[in-house]
């Protein structure tokens, strides 16, 4: 039954790395591999738990740091590929608005690093980005809007896994 876990981690980190890879490949890839990614993972979260989940994520993240060209593809998997094994915590808490507050949290807060991270790489000064503060209010809110429909979207891809892909390939 290890080798079993083991082969399933394996392979579908590799497909996660495969994913992320071709993602630099489209220009849109740099934010829709990283979600790809996140969802080849979620079987290894559901069958395997949240141990063998960050394992995997942790491996992915190592071999997209080397393999993919694409470094902000590689950096928004690293910044936002751990949210799935969040999100079960995340999704028990009894009030919906905490749910809300705490997933917005998670998002602003990657998003806060992630633009911090790349300042001080490229070295660009704040004045740079106060010139266009309209633009980034509009980009943060679309990012906070996106990000909820990505939970959306990995709720209702572990509902397919438990419905009706499990017994596919576990039967």
């Amino acid at each position: 039954m290890k080798s079993r876990k083991i082969a399933l981690c394996g392979m579908l980190s590799a497909l996660a790395v495969v994913v992320l890879l071709l993602g630099g490949a489209i220009g849109i890839g740099t934010f829709a591999a990283p979600v790809l990614a996140m969802a080849v993972l979620l079987p290894v979260l559901e069958e395997y738990g949240a141990r063998a989940a960050a394992t995997a994520f942790c491996t992915v993240s190592l071999l997209a740091l080397l393999l993919v060209p694409d470094r902000e593809l590689a950096l928004v998997y690293i910044g936002f590929g751990w949210y799935p094994l969040l999100r079960p915590h995340v999704a028990r808490m009894p009030s919906r608005l905490l749910r809300l507050a705490v997933r917005l949290a998670v998002c602003n807060g990657v998003i806060a690093a992630l633009y911090g991270l790349l300042l001080r790489l490229l070295g660009l000064t704040a004045d740079l980005m106060e010139a266009s503060r309209l633009m980034n209010a509009a980009l943060l809110v679309m990012g906070n809007l996106v990000f909820l429909l990505l939970d959306l979207v990995l709720a209702r891809l572990t509902n397919l896994w438990r419905r009706k892909l499990r017994r596919r390939f576990f039967s």
